[in-house]
């Protein structure tokens, strides 16, 4: 992902806020928020043969502690356009195999349950459920403003050693 492709990646990011089923956040960030919170080297766009932009994956580290340097949160948003096209599962494989070449090896996210579809490409890719947060933080936009949402928590164990 460079700079320039930040445009494309926010509307991504919107789209998937809109649906109310991908993020408590309910803006997406500026380039310098998104820039200042995410890892450089693990930041990914999809593109068609002609640079069209399909989607995009990042990560963030789950703490400052030294002892979970190796364990990130993952974004991975594709656009409406594109959803059921396989972009996912490619991103899933690209961000793993950029993870894993750094000495990540954890990769963390949670779902909401009713995110059918991103729980199946989850699974699909190598990730495991680790558990269902309860009522862990209220929606602030959309429909269900105001309401209570679990998550489930996934996570991706590299098998390298």
């Amino acid at each position: 992902m460079r700079r320039d492709d930040w445009p494309v990646v926010q509307q991504i990011y919107r789209e998937g806020i809109g649906t109310g089923h991908a993020t408590f956040e309910s803006e997406a960030p500026d380039w310098e928020q998104f820039n200042t919170s995410r890892l450089p080297r693990h930041r990914l766009v999809a593109e068609t043969a002609e640079s069209r932009i399909l989607g995009w994956a990042a990560v963030s580290p789950v703490s400052a502690r030294p002892v979970y340097s190796g364990v990130v949160e993952h974004s991975v948003y594709v656009a409406a356009e594109a959803r059921g096209l396989g972009v996912g599962a490619v991103l899933l494989r690209a961000l793993a195999e950029s993870t894993e070449g750094d000495g990540i090896w954890t990769i963390q996210a949670s779902v909401f349950p009713e995110n059918e579809a991103s729980l199946k490409l989850h699974l699909a890719n190598g990730y495991v459920v680790v558990g269902l947060r309860q009522r862990i933080a209220r929606m602030t936009h959309g429909p269900l403003t105001g309401q209570w949402r679990d998550t489930i928590l996934i996570e991706r164990r590299s098998p390298a050693p």
